[in-house]
């Protein structure tokens, strides 16, 4: 069969967005689609108008161009960095049957149509469908970890029609005549369904799942097959279960940039209004006064009032955080990239000490000072990521891989996560399957050690072999068994399945004998409900069931031979069958055949837990969070992996789809799913039992919800109210459907956490993706914001690291708000004095200094190194973790709040100076100097109130931002720069007078003091009143429900017995973080001893 190259998709993988002659003008085009970058450009271009321009040019137009270069270089090393991911992958080795023979290939070459040789151990590159393979009857099994994030072995066949042509004479020659013509469903995302046909010579073969090996799986156990490619590049499965690349914003961005267009828009009001002010001037007062008549622009008081307009808008300007808001746009660089530009801004701040310290090239030093300016909310993301990688709490040793941030900006949204949505296999498990022991006949058998990654089936095989019971090998037909070292032959003759609704999976055999016999192994509930009246052993056997393992009961039944023959017969016919009722007589006739068993015995098997999990998941649980479970397996093993982790308790009523189903029908979801609750039997407190809920769903049931939308609302709304859900048999989009429904019909922030390529899909949807470095390859890691070793250490990572941030990053937005707000509306009030002129108070260099300078080097300290409580107390204190899924210190109100100080201090930094100088001796730049002197003690002050945590960087920057205040005044000021450029430095000798007059001195304190009247205030209240409960977050506890465990074993609110266990030996006790603290944490020293009683 020829290949298709121009009908259907290549097999290339492009990730990447940018080329050499592409990048410079679509990252402009980005880059220019942010209205704060337009917004900038639109200052340059006023500021370059002389009849306009209040302040220099060079204050606008080098921050423009430094954000445009840092977005532009950033985006560029991020897309290198997929650019190279993206050739490896297509240029992996591949063998292509070309004029009869197979020539080494890359990836980026294959078509559809093309015919490929698999070796043993290698990726499928395409999605294939199998024509023939090494093995017996054209079997092969394939590795589909890297897809689904199971690690068991799964079969596929190719088809007899295939397999007895191509095989009969296996050669390059007789591929080459292959001439069939597949007709299948156009590409899609389903990797569990497939439809399709083959036409080759005059006959036509259904295909299904089975026939087909999907790219991303690895060829194990056979030596080679041999496939046609059907599917390549984005229209394979598993493309197409990757989603799109999402760039993330965090809460926090989004109610900045609500404020942020606020105070945009009172600047613009209040600039009409000043203006408005300047043309009513101009018109009643400069123009009845010859002196200043020829201040009146073309002797049009309308066209002067148009200009002052936009000269206050440039005034104003400082108060709008602009450098703050393009610098909260996200970016998906790498961690290489994070370090590159952390390293190019710390050389900024370093440039900027030295170029103000020895007063050289005094402009470019200017320069410099904004583009930090800019940079700086950049570097502490970049530092709070920087600590995560530093953390030696969460190094694994034992794969030696610290914790990795590679996104830097979505450190606070570590702080505020609502809903932890976790895989399963390799995120909860390690991957690991424990055989433990084997109830035959009533004896029970024990302590098999038997270790590897592997499923169930692997696990009990390998057990059978040390018992002497040896599988040796399957063909299409028949099973090769050596038991106790004679080798017997079982004629397969019908397999039935599992599936998440039968629970049970049988096979139906023929034995060497002649008899026939069915053997079903499957969950204890199911398959004792099926045994015959008065089995020996079941009372014993069902002891042995309650043991905390997983557990599988097998049972056998004989077959008579009339019985097989009409079973064979109803079963075949059944199966042809094309209406919809298919699966309900099938299901009938496997149900008929699957009783009157006789119960054989019982297997325990263990799955190990990675250490920590149960105590993470309850203190993640106790700090807030959902945790959802979102998982490829099935709902029995789901269900016990929730038990065993601690996610559900023993008196958890499980909610599962008929009954939600109804709920969601009804017309009043809310009651009816709260009537539901008041008939739990397990607990006593009515109040409790919402809280003793969990829902359990499967791929098939969530599937509904593409027809009924509007279910969505009152499934979260009833979500909310449970314990935790659990998804099952759940596709890598069906996980990224349902974070999609969690970020649909909540305001809460999402984290997904898994280690698969199956799991890429839905930590890209969410808020926060965490990849886990486990054995299922590192794709999951390459598409994740955070990468961990262990699921333990996503405690420290919310808890501590999370917090902290969310913390520090809110309290650095509400100073800076409030001192550029204070500092910038002062020009509103100066207005009023000055005939509406649009005259800047402050010298120039004070403008441009005050912000990245003066007050700079104490925040960021703050913002670095701010601690309320210690690593141990955020660990022992989950329920402080609430303050940041609530908002407490960055919602609207509060950023508001802090807007309001802002106006209040400007009022005071500018009434008090002129009220003590009005009519006095003291000029307006005396009057400028002693307001910049009280804008910079307040500053100061206020930071001083904010911090908590007091470190020797604190204390300098500090004590540097004051001092660099007076040393650079005193330079701008200086007689020789005057003479240089009397322009821009017009306030000649003003310190030299100004900072030697007690006046000034007094004048400058007593306002600064009064600026931070309120803030000293409200802390002052804050201790008065809390000074009794502070830190005591466990002075209550909830009351414990009262349990009536008294069920017997059978009924439908019986769980199963549990999946895994928790292995042996908890993980280090989290006891690091370090931080001066300015107070100690108040504790009352006979509570502790209580509790620590209590806990004994």
């Amino acid at each position: 069969m020829n290949a298709l190259p121009s009908l259907y998709m290549d097999n290339v993988v492009r990730s990447y967005k940018y080329s050499p002659l592409t990048f410079l003008p679509l990252t402009l085009f980005e880059q220019f689609q942010r209205v704060a970058n337009l917004y900038f450009l639109l200052m340059v271009v006023l500021q370059c108008v002389p009849a306009i321009s209040s302040i220099p040019w060079y204050i606008t137009i080098i921050p423009l161009l430094v954000v445009l270069s840092v977005r532009g270089l950033k985006d560029l090393i991020s897309d290198m960095a997929r650019r190279r991911s993206d050739s490896a992958i297509n240029s992996r080795p591949c063998d292509v049957l070309i004029s009869q023979s197979f020539s080494a290939a890359q990836w980026k070459d294959l078509c559809v149509g093309d015919v490929l040789r698999i070796h043993k151990d290698q990726v499928i590159p395409a999605d294939l469908l199998l024509l023939c393979s090494s093995e017996p009857h054209s079997l092969c099994y394939v590795e589909t970890a890297d897809i689904d994030g199971e690690t068991n072995l799964k079969y596929r066949q190719a088809l007899d029609a295939t397999n007895n042509e191509l095989t009969t004479h296996p050669s390059e020659e007789m591929l080459a005549t292959f001439d069939g013509v597949v007709l299948c469903e156009e590409p899609n995302n389903h990797l569990y369904t497939f439809k399709g046909q083959l036409h080759w010579r005059g006959e036509c073969f259904l295909l299904d799942n089975e026939h087909i090996l999907l790219r991303g799986t690895v060829l194990r156990n056979t030596e080679f097959a041999y496939g046609l490619a059907i599917y390549a590049g984005a229209d394979t499965k598993i493309l197409r279960n990757c989603g799109k690349l999402r760039v993330k914003r965090t809460q926090t961005e989004e109610v900045l940039n609500k404020v942020v267009i606020g105070i945009v828009l009172s600047v613009l009001l209040a600039a009409l209004l000043l203006a408005i002010g300047s043309g009513v001037f101009a018109s009643q007062v400069m123009s009845q006064m010859e002196a200043l008549s020829a201040l009146v622009v073309n002797g049009n008081s309308v066209y002067t009032g148009f200009l002052v307009y936009w000269s206050y808008i440039i005034l104003l300007s400082p108060a709008m955080p602009i450098a703050l808001y393009i610098s909260l746009v996200p970016s998906t660089i790498q961690y290489c990239g994070n370090t590159l530009v952390f390293v190019f801004m710390m050389c900024y701040c370093l440039c900027v000490s030295v170029c103000v310290c020895v007063c050289v090239c005094v402009c470019v030093c200017v320069c410099v000072c904004v583009c930090v300016c800019v940079c700086r909310f950049e570097v502490i993301h970049t530092v709070h990521s920087k600590f995560i990688g530093w953390d030696v709490e969460m190094y694994w040793q034992q794969a030696d891989k610290p914790a990795q941030a590679r996104n830097t900006f979505l450190n606070e949204e570590l702080g505020q996560v609502g809903y932890l949505l976790s895989d399963k296999t390799g995120t909860l498990t390690q991957n690991r399957l424990l055989f433990r022991q084997c109830c035959i006949a009533g004896e029970i058998y024990e302590i098999l050690v038997y270790q590897a990654s592997s499923p169930d089936e692997e696990a009990l095989v390998g057990a059978a072999r040390e018992l002497g019971w040896v599988f040796l090998f399957r063909t299409r037909d028949f099973i090769v068994i050596s038991e106790l070292g004679v080798k017997r032959q079982y004629q397969l003759l019908a397999l039935i399945d599992f599936t998440s609704k039968r629970r049970r999976m049988s096979v139906l055999v023929r034995e060497p004998e002649g008899g026939l016999k069915l053997y079903c192994k499957g969950a204890d509930i199911v398959i004792l409900e099926r045994l015959q009246k008065d089995c020996p052993h079941q009372e014993r056997t069902e002891t042995a069931l309650e043991a905390c393992l997983r557990t599988l009961c097998v049972a056998v039944r004989s077959v008579p031979e009339a019985s097989w023959e009409q079973w064979s017969k109803t079963l075949a016919q059944s199966a042809a069958m094309a209406t919809c009722d298919c699966e309900a007589v099938l299901e009938k006739l496997y149900d008929q055949m699957e009783r009157e068993l006789q119960l054989l015995g019982v297997t325990a098997i263990e799955d190990r837990l990675q250490d920590g999990v149960p105590e993470t998941i309850a203190l993640l649980q106790q700090a807030g969070l959902k945790v959802w479970v979102l998982t490829g397996d099935k709902k029995e093993t789901a269900v016990n992996i929730g038990y065993s982790c601690k996610l559900l308790d023993p008196d958890t009523r499980l909610l599962e789809w008929q009954e939600l189903r109804q709920i969601l029908q009804s017309p009043d979801p809310g009651v009816s799913f709260f009537k539901a609750r008041q008939t739990e039997l397990w607990a006593v407190d009515k109040e409790m039992a919402g809280a003793k809920t969990a829902m359990v769903l499967t791929g098939p049931e969530l599937a509904e919800f593409d027809q009924r939308p509007e279910w969505g609302a009152s499934f979260m709304s009833l979500a909310e109210q449970c314990q935790s859900v659990l998804c099952c048999r759940v596709t890598p989009g069906q996980k990224a459907d349902i974070v999609t429904l969690v970020r649909k019909h909540t305001n809460s922030v999402t984290l997904s956490i898994g280690d698969g390529a199956n799991d890429v899909n839905m930590i890209k949807t969410a808020h926060v993706g965490v990849g886990l470095t486990g054995v299922e390859g590192g794709q999951a890691v390459q598409n994740a914001d955070f990468s961990l070793s262990q699921f333990r250490f996503l405690q420290r990572l919310l808890l501590v690291h999370g917090r902290w941030s969310y913390r520090r990053i809110s309290l650095f937005l509400r100073y800076f708000l409030f001192k550029t707000c204070s500092f910038a509306l002062v020009h509103i009030w100066f207005g009023f004095f000055n005939g509406f002129s649009a005259q800047s108070l402050y010298e120039t260099w004070f403008i441009a200094l005050y912000t990245v300078f003066y007050t700079a080097f104490p925040i960021m300290c703050v913002a670095f190194f701010q601690q309320d409580v210690s690593a141990e107390g955020s660990l022992k204190w989950p329920e402080l973790y609430k303050s940041g899924q609530k908002q407490e210190f960055s919602s609207p109100l509060v950023l508001s709040a802090s807007l309001l100080y802002a106006v209040y201090s400007s009022l005071v930094l500018f009434f008090i100076p002129c009220g003590v100088f009005y009519n006095s001796a003291f000029d307006y730049q005396t009057m400028a100097v002693t307001v910049s002197m009280a804008a910079t003690f307040t500053a100061t002050i206020e930071i001083t109130l904010l911090t908590r945590s007091w470190t020797k960087f604190n204390i300098i920057s500090v004590c540097l931002s004051v001092v660099s205040f007076f040393v650079c005044t005193r330079i701008t000021h200086n007689s020789r720069l005057f003479q240089k450029s009397p322009s821009d430095y017009y306030f000649l000798g003003v310190s030299d007078q100004a900072f030697i007059n007690p006046v000034v001195w007094l004048t400058a304190l007593l306002t600064a003091w009064t600026a931070v009247l309120p803030s000293v205030t409200t802390n002052a209240l804050n201790v008065v009143l809390t000074v009794h409960d502070k830190h005591k977050v466990h002075s209550t506890s909830c009351q414990p429900v009262e349990l009536k465990f008294n069920f017997r074993r059978g009924t439908s609110l019986r769980r199963s017995s549990y999946a895994v266990s928790q292995g042996a030996g908890p993980g280090r006790l989290i006891t690091s973080g370090t931080g001066i603290h300015s107070t100690v944490l108040a504790a009352d020293d006979k509570r502790k001893d209580n509790l620590k009683a209590e806990e004994r």
